[in-house]
Parts: structure tokens; sequence; C-alpha cells
């Protein structure tokens, strides 16, 4: 397995978000909830203090367009008022006070524009990656495309054919559901690919809204964490066969791992309002797992040369930072430190989802690595499921 990387494009939501603002819009909303005497607290925990969006934090908490909390039951509401004994004076000033009350966003109105955003921003990461590598939207045989909290038939994939565009006969390979792993399990499968072709030009695009699952009517504590933690950003990268100038890193393995009856631990319910992230607080201890799992894995790779192998920099997508602390406590005794220090960058404004580790890549990569250098790279998600890679910086 050799795969080449170009540096990815890395297109940041351009609507910053504080986490004071979503401080106020939460605890305005919900004063009474259980957490609220705690708020500040929760929300420095995090370290997040600004994020960026794809759409502003007014059109996450807009009321929807339709009108009245009993919309659709008004008859029924007029009937039981006046069997009641209201007069048709009293009926009506009741049912218009009714209709007045704001009506939360549907799916449709929450994920229509979310939708609209993610595609714009994939073409724009889409094309700074060519760019970067000095290619045209012609030179690409294969787009592979992730794009979890913005579900569409056709994806992604087709959207950016059409839009780039590209030729007829490319291979189109959508993964919707990969989440945050994409970002690694998106490189293994490029890799195979050239892997098989070496002459074969590989795009991989990866735009996330995760503000849409900024519910503002879920009062409970997991929906305020992640209130706090998302931000929406779009990536690219081109992974070719052959090393081109342009390369910056090379990819020798894969791994892969699924931990077994954990896929209840995080996960997307869609409910009538949009979008929900559900988290259990056992989801970090079976993180852990899988970096343990990891650890095993490169023991076992380098066992000939366990004294003085060691990677130079670890791309770990931050699911948070209680994963952080964790890989840098169960590290192999005698690394480095400061292995996780552009992980722990990115992760400072805002969880990028699928996208974390080309942002965190990209951040390396313009801090400066020395040829030889080596990388791990490292994401797992809802499943629980991990893919990590290993490769040298050129």
């Amino acid at each position: 397995m050799a795969a080449y990387l170009c540096p990815p494009a890395v297109i940041h939501g351009e609507h910053t978000v504080e986490t004071d603002q979503i401080v106020a819009e939460v605890r305005g909303r919900h004063p009474h909830a259980a957490w609220a005497p705690r708020i500040e607290g929760i929300a420095a925990s995090t370290g997040i203090e600004t994020r960026g969006w794809m759409l502003p934090l007014e059109t996450a908490v807009a009321p929807g367009n339709g009108s009245g909390s009993v919309a659709g039951g008004i008859a029924a509401a007029r009937q039981v008022l006046a069997r009641d004994g209201f007069t048709e004076q009293d009926v009506d000033r009741v049912v218009a006070a009714l209709e007045s009350i704001p009506s939360p966003q549907t799916v449709q109105e929450r994920t229509a524009p979310a939708w609209e955003a993610v595609q714009a921003y994939g073409e724009r990461a889409a094309r700074g990656a060519l760019q970067i590598a000095g290619l045209d939207a012609s030179d690409v045989d294969c787009l592979i495309t992730s794009h979890s909290t913005t579900p569409a038939l056709p994806g992604l994939d087709v959207a950016l054919a059409n839009r780039l565009p590209l030729r007829s006969d490319a291979m189109l390979l959508p993964a919707t559901q990969w989440a945050c792993v994409a970002g690694t399990r998106s490189l293994a499968l490029a890799a195979d690919l050239v892997a098989a072709d070496p002459d074969r030009v590989v795009l991989v695009v990866i735009a996330e809204a995760l503000s849409t699952t900024y519910q503002p009517a879920d009062d409970t504590l997991e929906s305020l964490i992640v209130r706090l933690l998302f931000a929406d950003t779009a990536v690219a990268t081109v992974v070719t066969g052959r090393p081109r100038p342009e390369s910056v890193l090379r990819l020798d393995s894969a791994w892969h791992h699924t931990l077994p009856g954990t896929q209840d631990l995080h996960r997307l319910d869609t409910r009538s309002d949009g979008t929900h992230f559900v988290m259990d607080r056992r989801g970090p201890r079976a993180v852990q797992e899988t970096v343990t799992a990891m650890w095993e894995w490169l023991r076992l790779r380098y066992q000939d040369d366990p004294g003085s192998w060691h990677p130079d920099v670890l791309l770990a997508h931050p699911g948070g930072t209680r994963v952080l602390e964790y890989m840098e406590q169960t590290m192999p005794e005698g690394w480095p430190s400061g292995l996780l220090d552009y992980s722990r960058d990115s992760y400072t404004s805002g969880n990028r989802g699928g996208a974390a580790v080309f942002d965190i890549m990209r951040r390396a990569h313009d801090a400066g690595q020395k040829p030889g250098d080596r990388a791990v790279l490292y994401a797992a998600a809802p499943g629980l499921t991990a893919t990590a890679l290993e490769g040298e910086w050129l």
C-alpha cells in the first residue's frame, strides 16, 4: 500500500458562533433545566470559545414557517371550547393566541438550507484541492464523498460531479454514514483504489454541516453538550498512486476496528424537528478501547524496532478532550510529548466530525514537517468503529 496525498483544502464555516452566544440562547430558552445552574462550567469544560457554521445561529433557532402549537387541530379546539361554554368571541381570542405561538422548524426547513450549503462548501473545497494538486476536474477518475447530517439522494457525489463537472466515466463513491471516521476511512479506501491502479486520481471531499444537530427545544444535558461542540467544515484532498510534485504525505498501511454491541452509544435520530445527535456517557470509554487496539496494531507492526520507532505527529480526530487525554496517558513509553498538539489546536474551534483529520493534517503541514517524519492518522465514529493510517511525510 502506497498512496500519496496532496495538501488538503479546508473551508471553515464562515459564520462565527461564540460560546457565549450559545450559552445565552440556551439559558433564555431553558431557564429551569436541571443543568441550568452549571451551564457556564459545562461550556468552559469543552475548551471551545468559537466555532464556524455554514449558516448563522439565528437560522438554527428561528421558528418554523408554520404557526400555532395546535396546527391541524384548530377545528377540534374550537369545538372543545364551544362545548365548555366559551362565547364565540372568546373562542376566536383563544384560537388566535394559540396560532400566534411559534412552531418549531420542520425537518425540511432545517435540512434544506444546510444541504445547499454543504454542496456549495464541498464544491469550494474540491476546487481548492484540485488547484493545490495542479489538476483539473477532468483529471479525476474517482470521487469519494461523505456528509452525515444532511441526507440526500442523490448525494454530494452526484452534486459535485455536475458542479465541477467531472468526466461522465468518473467513479462516484458516496458514504453518507461514515460520520467522524470519514477522514481516515476515505483515505484508506482511496489508497486501495490507487493500489489497484497507480495511475488513478482520487478526489476525496467531506462536507459536514454538523450545526444541523443544534435543536433548540431539546432540554437534555446531552443536547446542551452537542450545541457547544460542533463546527461546520468542508475539506478535500487528492490521492494518487504515484508521487506528484505536490505530494506531501505517503500512506503505507491502514487498520480498521469495530466494537460489537456499541451501535447505540452515539447515533443520529431524525425527529419531527430535525436531526438530533444522541450521546451516551459510555461512549468515551468505548472510544478508548479502539485507541488501545490501535496501539496494539502499531506495536505488532513495528515489533522488530520497538525501541526507536514512534510517530512524529499523531493526527487524531478529537471527539473530545477526554479521548485526547486518554491517548496521551496510554501512549507507549518513550514516545515524545506534543504528538497531539495539532489535534488539540483544531478542537479549540469545534468538533468537525469527518472533516477533522483533514483540518488537523492541514495544520501540521502548514507548521512544517520534515521529510521522513512518521505520521499516524486516527478517527473513531458512531458504531463504534475506527480507522487509522500510518505513513511518512515527503
